[in-house]
């Protein structure tokens, strides 16, 4: 048996009423009941919507700072500036950053305090991506997974409407076999 409508499907299949389910769970119920593919890129509906300015600055900013480049080139800078710190203070007696070299600091720690929020940014914007992908993982997967339920119905009912012509089949070939002994006689 094949439920063709939602309502079937959800207390059939989920044991719920489809009003009680949630809205995702309702979209599969239809999806399934009308036959319909549920299956889509989620992806593309976020380049549907192309990221403004600062979004794209926050994923080029997280993706340039979390690179080798930037750990090579941020290593670098603190080398030189250590190094050019240290001759100066061997050629002219005294520094433009002296140890422990607070300008360093200070300008380390408004990297930090500016790179810091934009990555956040970036961490967020793919977080609603993997909560859509997420999401429609789901709604596939409980489709397939209702599909297969609905494939086990019909195999059961195949399997049930085949053992009863069978038995039919069997108890005809029976009535055949009772006659032809009658009729042979003792």
């Amino acid at each position: 048996m094949h439920a063709r409508k939602p309502e079937e499907i959800a207390t059939r299949y989920l044991g719920q009423p489809y009003e009680g389910l949630d809205a995702r769970t309702q979209k599969v119920a239809r999806h399934l009941a009308q036959r319909k593919l549920i299956a889509h890129d989620p992806a593309k509906a976020f380049e549907e919507l192309p990221p403004d300015r600062g979004q794209r600055a926050a994923d080029a900013v997280a993706a340039f700072g979390g690179s080798w480049t930037f750990v090579a080139l941020f290593g670098s800078t603190m080398l030189l500036w250590v190094l050019l710190n240290a001759a100066l203070l061997l050629t002219r007696g005294h520094t433009f950053d002296p140890y422990p070299y607070i300008l360093l600091n200070l300008f380390l720690s408004m990297l930090a305090a500016i790179q810091a929020p934009v990555i956040l940014m970036s961490q967020n914007r793919q977080a609603q991506k993997d909560r859509a992908t997420a999401g429609h993982d789901y709604e596939v997967n409980l489709k397939a997974e209702l599909e297969i339920m609905l494939l086990h119905d019909k195999l059961d009912l195949l399997r049930e409407r085949q053992w009863g012509e069978l038995l039919e089949l069997q108890q005809s070939q029976l009535k055949l076999l009772a006659e032809l002994v009658r009729r042979a006689g003792p």
